[in-house]
């Protein structure tokens, strides 16, 4: 009888788990508008580097700057073009009722639905 062969365990790093755990495929985004029309897009989940960017970029300290930014970066068409370019940042804020814009923007920093740990689907 041979002896059994020891196979050793290769040690999975914490940063190539977390890595093969990321998927950057746009998810397909839907909003009902006030009026009761769909507006359809397309978001990345958003990374850190992306955050600190729209932080940057956000011209004061307020979180609605930094939510337009971050709208600005992440609003893709089918074809992973931009919905919006920095010029449409006064039109988003004066033309567009606030409880639309609130919508894209939550689905920009939570594309999946907001679904964390811990979270009770029974309790939304």
């Amino acid at each position: 009888m041979s002896a059994p062969i020891l196979q050793a365990v290769v040690p999975t790093r914490a940063i190539d788990r977390l890595r093969k755990a990321a998927n950057f495929e746009p998810i397909r985004q839907e909003v009902s508008l006030s009026n009761g029309d769909e507006f359809v897009f397309y978001v990345t989940p958003l990374t850190a580097a992306e955050r600190e960017k729209a932080q940057k970029d956000a011209r004061n300290d307020s979180a609605n700057d930094f939510a337009m930014q971050l709208l600005i970066a992440k609003a893709q068409d089918e074809n992973g073009e931009r919905l919006f370019k920095s010029g449409d940042i006064p039109a988003l804020k004066r033309e567009v009722i606030d409880e639309d814009l609130q919508k894209l923007i939550l689905c920009v920093l939570r594309p999946n639905g907001g679904e964390e740990v811990g979270d009770d689907p029974k309790s939304n």
